[in-house]
């Protein structure tokens, strides 16, 4: 990855207010090159607190004044932010009242002015008006975007106090409405020039802001992002970004994967474009363009006809090169193709991987004795990476994906790396009946890695009825995350369902450096 420090991690002490009686604590150092290496252990009593979207506010105290003295929409107010929450929004407080509100692009530290714009209950929305002080461990943003663009909003602040905060608490589109801050809504253009190839704008679905480089991704990558930017406007080529009110256009996305050749460890480059419908003619000037750069070895055409807009096709061409990429973890080579997960943002400093490392936790987690005599298995298995780096030591790992073409690069990585004692099953864990389950023997070790909403009430229900010894469940959402664990642990009252595990500890690993996302790898032991 290209200009992006390195993640940092920290060991904390698994202490919830929903969890009285699970405590743990030991230490791991930050995986940081260019930071002193530094043991820190704090409570994650705030992580639940900031990061679960029903609590990501405080209920006004018992002396607080009446409902009259809360804020108004439309209201100003002069406010100072507290803390980040979930999603990186500021957490801050009417002075008088103590009520929350909360305010995007407000970070700790920072007095500013914020109008009211909407009230949600038990808290308020803000939008920054005016700052009148900077925020604490204030930096300018490496990015010329960050300003607008809704990916890496924390960048103002020093890596440090992001990692800090998280303890506390890629896709390109084509549009046909190129979004603009305020200051420049005068320079608005119609036609082609108001085309746009780049992120959507935070908070719309319908504009997206024009991006010529990221600094997520890799040089080869920006590289073809230049490429297309270059030449996908010029009416003579015919083509037309996908409108989501007239739904007409031609070209929806550009998807960029970056992974690495087995054999010479260089970059390989995957580029999927997304279209509304397959016109491999009008195509050509950009993949002449595309094919040129030396890193890419495959160029995807994703079909998506339907209304909505997303990036998985119903029907997949290739048009370029190989049909998938390599990327190698924890010894093992798996093939990526263009429609199933692969952890994102792998690349760290070192020749270590961010994945690598997030993987050792898991595996640590999961406890594995290395006899040969556990089974495994690995819910919401994407590509198999997991569950295969785990098969080693197991007796057998069972993978379940509903993406049917994930399953099958499962069953390609598993032939690949002459890994026998791994099945990959494909089929919807949000709808598993009784039978599910009968088709394997009861594991030893569950691994559950969720999509942001968490598991199914169906999922959790079955997993307290399998009781496995031990659940390492990861997730890239602490708000689910923790819903899902107080489920596992202490039960649904008012739907007679018991709990029956204890949380043994909690893991936060930054795979997201200058963003509010973060993974959590959590243990969870049966009592």
């Amino acid at each position: 990855m290209a200009n992006v420090p390195s993640h940092g991690l920290r060991h904390v002490t698994a202490i919830r207010p929903w969890l009285p009686t699970f405590r743990r604590s030991t230490s791991l150092t930050i995986m940081r090159p260019w930071l002193p290496t530094f043991r820190r252990s704090t409570s994650l009593a705030s992580l639940s607190s900031s990061y679960t979207e029903d609590s990501e506010h405080a209920q006004p105290k018992s002396g607080d004044k009446p409902n009259s003295y809360f804020p108004k929409r439309g209201q100003t107010l002069e406010l100072v932010c507290e803390s980040l929450a979930f999603k990186g929004k500021g957490l801050c407080k009417v002075a008088e009242t103590g009520f929350v509100v909360m305010c995007d692009r407000a970070l700790p530290g920072e007095r500013f002015v914020g109008r009211v714009t909407r009230r949600k209950g038990t808290y308020a929305e803000v939008t920054k008006v005016e700052t009148i002080s900077p925020p604490w461990d204030f930096v300018d943003a490496p990015c010329e975007y960050a300003s607008y663009c809704g990916g890496c909003k924390t960048q103002n602040l020093i890596y440090e106090a992001q990692v800090k905060a998280k303890e506390q608490q890629m896709e390109f589109s084509f549009g046909s409405q190129k979004w603009l801050p305020k200051e420049k809504l005068m320079e608005r253009q119609d036609g082609i020039e108001n085309y746009a190839l780049g992120l959507h704008a935070p908070g719309f679905f319908d504009k997206v802001l024009n991006v010529d480089k990221c600094l997520l991704q890799s040089e080869p990558a920006n590289m073809v992002l230049a490429a297309v930017q270059d030449c996908w406007r010029d009416p003579q080529l015919g083509l037309s970004p996908y409108d989501v009110y007239s739904h007409v256009g031609f070209l929806k996305h550009l998807m960029l994967r970056t992974g690495r050749n087995a054999e010479t460890g260089h970059p390989e480059l995957m580029v999927n474009l997304v279209t509304s419908s397959y016109k491999p003619e009008l195509l050509k000037p950009l993949l002449e363009k595309i094919s040129a750069i030396p890193e890419v070895v495959s160029v995807m055409n994703n079909i998506n006809s339907s209304v909505g807009n997303t990036s998985l096709g119903e029907v997949e061409y290739n048009l370029y090169g190989k049909s998938s990429i390599t990327e190698n973890l924890r010894g093992l080579t798996f093939q990526i193709s263009a429609n199933s997960f692969f952890q994102t943002n792998t690349h760290q400093a070192c020749n270590v991987t961010k994945a690598e490392v997030l993987y050792e936790l898991i595996e640590d987690c999961a406890g594995l004795r290395g006899d040969g005599s556990e089974i495994v298995l690995d819910l919401f298995c994407g590509t198999g990476t997991i569950g295969l780096t785990l098969a080693r030591r197991a007796k057998h790992v069972y993978g379940y994906e509903i993406i049917p073409q994930a399953i099958a690069d499962a069953c390609l990585n598993a032939e690949l790396n002459g890994i026998q004692n791994a099945t990959f099953v494909q089929g919807d864990l949000n709808k598993i009946d009784e039978s599910f389950g009968k088709n394997f023997p009861k594991p030893d070790i569950v691994i559950s890695d969720p999509n942001r909403p968490g598991m199914h009430m169906k999922l959790i229900r079955y997993l307290l009825k399998l009781k496995a010894p031990r659940i390492v469940y990861v997730s890239c959402n602490p708000a689910t995350c923790a819903r899902d664990l107080d489920y596992l642990c202490h039960g649904v009252t008012e739907k007679g369902i018991e709990g029956c595990y204890k949380l043994k500890s909690v893991q936060p690993v930054d795979m997201f450096p200058h963003t509010p996302h973060i993974e959590c790898v959590c243990l969870l032991e049966l009592r």
